[in-house]
């Protein structure tokens, strides 16, 4: 048994308050690889940084006087990975908020005008994260195969072994999924 299991089997029982914080050091290094995953499609300069990103996840999922219970290292990473998604959803729709509710109107030259015309990354966000939100109206398992394999990079084996089916059926998932996301997030930017 892994040390992180051991440790998250404490955070389960409830017993010791100390277990969350001895689990940090030992996953900090994943969590950040995640982190650092979600912030890459940002723009330069993003007021989020993965470090942020990592302690505001962590205060969601252990919040002060509650006791989470996570069934295993994959059941926590997935729970974290989902908690930096809707971190970065919620910041997504502040930006967008901000982007309609100030500023003053400016015209733009010409040349200007094909860089506004890309979506910006908070709007990527948004309609991944909605396109995900109609998946998984429609499909739960599949939505929770993006989330566990996109979002919290775990293997396709480790996915299956969570989800409850084998590798091949996982593996056929995510091709459907990969394809239903794809026409969606493509039919979201046109409207």
């Amino acid at each position: 048994m892994s040390d992180v299991t051991r440790i998250l089997e404490k955070v389960n029982a409830g017993g010791d308050p100390q277990a969350a914080a001895e689990l940090l050091p030992l996953i900090y290094n994943e969590l950040h690889a995640i982190a650092k995953s979600k912030m890459a499609g940002e723009v330069p300069g993003h007021t989020l940084q993965p470090t942020a990103l990592i302690n505001e996840a962590w205060i969601r999922l252990f919040p002060e006087g509650q006791n989470p219970k996570f069934k295993g290292r994959a059941y926590f990473f997935a729970a974290a990975a989902s908690a930096m998604r809707r971190i970065l959803v919620e910041h997504a729709r502040r930006k967008r908020a901000e982007k309609r509710d100030g500023g003053q109107r400016v015209d733009l030259p010409d040349s200007q005008l094909a860089e506004i015309a890309h979506p910006s990354p908070p709007d990527e966000i948004l309609a991944v994260d909605e396109a995900l939100e109609r998946l998984a109206a429609q499909d739960q398992v599949s939505a929770d195969l993006v989330k566990y394999h996109y979002f919290a990079g775990m293997t396709m084996r480790e996915t299956a072994g969570v989800l409850g089916v084998s590798e091949r059926q996982a593996e056929r998932l995510w091709a459907y999924a990969k394809t239903w996301l794809r026409r969606e997030i493509g039919q979201d930017m046109k409207r």
